[in-house]
């Protein structure tokens, strides 16, 4: 309520105004955020994950073996927000919401005496300051990917807004402070090298051997099997991210391994429908090139239909020529729809996705649930159709900020019965 007050507050300032005193304004709605709610982050453990892509899955991890160790858990992320039992959709169209919507959710999570917090902390974030006054006991750092080019001005300073969450865990108060990192990412060595109590890094090899399914995996760690519902690679990173943590907080194996055993998997991630139909419908939020990649590489050997759009409207076009490309690469049909254009032309954002294509089979259906509807009706007995982009995000963002009520899984689960 108060951040929509404040919204409304804002819009009354001249623009021109605005841009001179933003970083001013933002640092000082923070503040006000943390003193409203009197400072509830020193009162709970708090653990933020950060980095391009896995945020929102090691989060669910993470939460499915605190909760199976017996602690009680809230979380802020892409997906959701959730206080011990009571949990919302996140349809605010931000994975770090307003800085009084965050310090109210922590103050709610140590009324609850929810024991841990976890907290996706974006880049985007961290621009208006909405890192600030949470005091940090651990953070993972997954990976670093090209992504926010535009927004940040370059991948540098897109690292630079990364590091500068690490830096609220080295400034922190919190007695015992923790880093986690994806060793395997090159980036890592610049979070490893903050100043902190403890490090852990985590790496493929630490899972090895491992096999991939398509539905699920078995790793094995400190020699003992632990077998998965999730599948692909990408999710062993953030199996071990999760588990890694679990072990800084001294969680034994064999409940880590009953925990990771009984967790079913993340809405809109990898997330298959099945209404008994003889082929297989994957929604998944993949909406970098290198997520896009890893998602078809895991079924490579299927025949792909692939259902994709370009990033949010005026925003990344750097990326949707390659997007393009890597759907030439892999998929067998390509069916170009309507994602989340805001106020530029989709036909143009389609556009730019159709320089990376060479081959001819691909087609632009603008209705998104037509693109989905005609996927289906394509498939053959074994095929796969991928549906990227959105995930369990809840809207269609139209021009001057219209929105249409969107659910990717839904709407095949819709087009299936029919």
């Amino acid at each position: 309520m108060l951040d929509e007050i404040l919204i409304k507050i804002k819009k009354l300032i001249p623009k021109d105004f605005f841009e001179k005193v933003q970083p001013i304004y933002h640092y000082l709605m923070s503040l006000a955020g943390a003193l409203f709610y009197f400072f509830p982050s020193r009162k709970i453990f708090v653990l933020g994950i950060t980095g391009t892509k896995g945020k929102t899955s090691t989060a669910e991890i993470v939460s499915a073996i605190l909760e199976e160790a017996g602690y009680k858990t809230a979380i802020a992320s892409t997906l959701r927000f959730k206080v011990d039992q009571e949990s919302e959709d996140n349809k605010r169209k931000m994975t770090m919401p307003g800085r009084f919507f965050i310090q109210r959710l922590l103050r709610r999570a140590v009324n609850k005496k929810c024991d841990y917090a976890i907290i996706e902390m974006t880049s985007e974030g961290t621009k208006q300051f909405r890192h600030k006054f949470i005091a940090l006991n651990a953070l993972i750092f997954t990976n670093l990917a090209k992504e926010h080019i535009e927004s940040h001005g370059s991948y540098e300073k897109y690292l630079e807004a990364k590091l500068k969450i690490a830096n609220v865990l080295e400034k922190s108060k919190k007695e015992k402070r923790i880093i986690i990192a994806n060793q395997d990412d090159k980036q890592s060595p610049r979070f490893l090298n903050i100043n902190v109590n403890q490090k852990f890094p985590y790496s493929l090899s630490q899972a090895e051997p491992f096999t991939l399914e398509k539905n699920g995996m078995e790793i094995t760690v400190d020699n003992t099997k632990i077998k998965s519902y999730l599948s692909g690679e990408f999710n062993i990173y953030n199996i071990l991210a999760a588990i890694t943590f679990a072990k800084s907080q001294s969680i034994g194996l064999e409940t880590i391994k009953e925990a990771l055993e009984k967790f079913r998997g993340i809405r809109g991630r990898m997330e298959e429908v099945n209404e008994g139909q003889d082929f297989t419908v994957i929604v998944d939020y993949a909406h970098t090139p290198d997520s896009l990649e890893k998602v078809y590489q895991f079924f490579q050997n299927h025949n792909k239909i692939c259902v994709l759009g370009g990033t949010g409207g005026g925003r990344d076009r750097w990326k949707r020529k390659e997007m393009g490309s890597i759907a030439d690469k892999y998929c067998q049909k390509i069916i170009l729809t309507n994602e989340d254009p805001y106020d530029e032309d989709p036909l143009a954002i389609l556009e730019d996705i159709k320089k990376g294509i060479e081959r001819p089979i691909h087609e632009t259906i603008l209705d998104r649930r037509e693109a989905i509807k005609k996927a289906i009706s394509s498939a053959s007995t074994g095929d796969v159709v991928i549906i990227t982009g959105k995930g369990t995000d809840p809207y269609i963002m139209g021009p001057n900020g219209s929105r249409l009520e969107w659910d990717d899984a839904n709407v095949v689960r819709e087009e299936l019965k029919k």
